[in-house]
């Protein structure tokens, strides 16, 4: 029990989240590369250098430069076990996100210095700060021109409604940039633009009124500096760590993740203040991470990580308990018991066998189509994890088999590829025809190009006129069946069955909420 607890305060789990092109990537790179997990970062976006992302390792990622699935790697730093959960920042892929963030205990927002928030962060601020998630903010790109840090603060306090607390401050930007002081170490990293990188020698400064800064930076950065963190200790509040952990006060930090600079600050302050694993509520009662009993959800379901090999893994995050190899374990929705040979835990596309896991940890395990997003895992007891919902999509289109020979295929690849929860397929109860939901247009391509690569499967799309998918709720009395039968052309079965009405305007739709105003219409599939 000493070894669960020892465990548990090591570990930190937590979500990187922003807006496509924030660097988001880049700095999951050189978190990674002060882990001493990887020896060099790959170029993200550069197609002179073949070597791509690390936590980029599906084909079409490789190909578009965006990170399409989560991925998820694990390191240790400084005493601590790190997993970071890399998100998709296109708003296409918002779904997979949306979903990750049920599986981590805080998560740090990457701003552009020069776009400031964009509306990706904000979708996905309001997702944490509805979870209470405590966030960490780094401010990025200082090599290139970008917004005044005060007018930068305002407007992340504005719009994302946080109140915020800096714990580095710039000193100039773009071309000026000579680096950052370090409000949280006391100390002053030097930017070094001859060599891209920082000095770093004997730069602890607790006292700014030293003349040795002047020596370093400048008698004009000097000055503007001392003037600037003492307008910055008058406007915002003082660092409390219990405020960060309920998810009222959010630390900001400044750098340039590209080159390396703040990173390690970054992360050595986030080792110290971020939270352990934290409790998770299920429907029948709230778990906790000490419990000595096993318990976990699939959050996130990977096909085809090896093309060569037709492989699904459903990642788990383990919630209470020590995950052990070779166990039995409870599908709780199968009501069958399973034991794992080989669960896995990554490096990015690198994986190995683990022998142990612990609440925090995520343990992919191989799936042979068994798991849905959602499932809970347990050591017997019958327990469901809340809060993994499906959202309405706001793209519709038919999908057709364009090779008859491959029909089988075909419906194998879109059941996988639903599972993942790449889409939502629907199924029209008039015809039968499958209708295809999607976050954002560019999932088409991601399923046309998958469906071909990985099952051998050709398929083409036509539009179908919908709106929204409103996911119904009823009792069996009057008013559901003659819904039903009134609008039978527009009702389908989602991938578990449940009711949908796959309204075809607000318009349509409002007249329909208020001629059966006894069902209730939801716009995401839990209620």
């Amino acid at each position: 029990m000493s070894n669960l607890i020892t465990e548990l305060q090591r570990r930190r789990t937590f979500g990187i989240v922003s807006h496509p092109d924030a660097g988001k990537t880049t700095l999951t790179e050189k978190l990674l590369l002060f882990g001493g997990a990887i020896q060099e970062a790959g170029a993200v976006k550069s197609n002179k250098i073949k070597k791509g992302a690390t936590s980029d390792f599906m084909e079409i990622e490789r190909q578009r430069g965006i990170s399409v699935a989560t991925s998820v790697m694990a390191f240790e730093y400084q005493g601590k076990h790190i997993n970071i959960l890399d998100t998709p920042g296109h708003q296409d892929f918002a779904e997979d996100t949306y979903r990750t963030l049920t599986a981590v205990d805080s998560a740090i927002v990457v701003v552009d210095v020069a776009k400031g928030v964009e509306t990706q962060t904000e979708k996905l601020v309001s997702v944490c700060r509805m979870r209470q998630t405590p966030i960490i903010v780094f401010i990025n790109k200082l090599d290139r021109e970008g917004r005044d840090a005060f007018d930068l603060l305002d407007e992340i306090e504005g719009k994302l409604g946080l109140r915020l607390c800096p714990l580095s401050w710039p000193i100039g930007m773009g071309a000026d940039f000579q680096g950052v002081y370090d409000l949280w170490s006391k100390s002053l990293l030097i930017y070094n633009q001859v060599s891209k990188q920082r000095v770093v020698e004997g730069l602890s400064f607790s006292d700014l009124s030293s003349p040795e800064l002047v020596n370093r930076i400048g008698e004009p950065a000097a000055k503007a500096l001392r003037e600037e963190l003492e307008l910055v200790r008058g406007v915002y509040p003082e660092f409390d760590r219990d405020s960060y952990l309920s998810g009222q006060l959010q630390p900001v930090f400044f750098g340039s993740a590209l080159n390396n600079f703040g990173v390690r600050e970054l992360l050595n302050c986030f080792t110290e203040i971020a939270p352990s694993p934290q409790p998770k509520q299920a429907e029948e009662r709230m778990v906790r991470p000490d419990e000595v009993k096993f318990s976990g959800f699939v959050f996130k379901i990977h096909a085809n990580i090896d093309p060569n090999h037709r492989s699904r893994i459903a990642f788990v995050k383990v919630v209470s308990g020590t995950f052990e190899r070779n166990t039995n374990y409870v599908h709780v929705r199968e009501g069958k018991s399973l034991k794992f040979s080989s669960p896995m835990t990554f490096l990015a596309s690198k994986r190995e066998v683990v022998e142990k896991a612990y609440p925090g940890d995520i343990v992919g395990l191989p799936d042979t189509g068994l798991f849905r997003i959602g499932d809970s895992l347990t050591a017997g007891e019958s327990l469901h994890f809340s809060g993994i919902p499906s959202f309405s999509p706001e793209h519709f289109r038919f999908i057709n088999n364009a090779d008859p020979l491959k029909s089988k295929q075909l419906a194998k690849g879109v059941d996988q590829l639903m599972d993942e929860g790449v889409a939502q397929l629907f199924t029209l109860v008039a015809n039968g025809r499958k209708v295809i939901g999607t976050v954002g247009a560019l999932q088409y391509e991601v399923i046309q190009y998958r469906l071909e690569h990985e099952y051998g499967a050709k398929c083409s799309y036509e539009p179908f006129p919908a709106y929204k998918a409103l996911w119904i709720e009823g009792d069996l009395g009057s008013q559901l069946e003659e819904f039903q039968r009134m609008k039978a052309r527009q009702l389908a079965t989602d991938k578990f069955g449940r009711l949908v009405f796959l309204a075809d305007s607000q318009f349509g739709l409002q007249l329909t909420q208020e001629k059966f105003s006894t069902l209730s219409f939801h716009e995401k599939s839990e209620f």
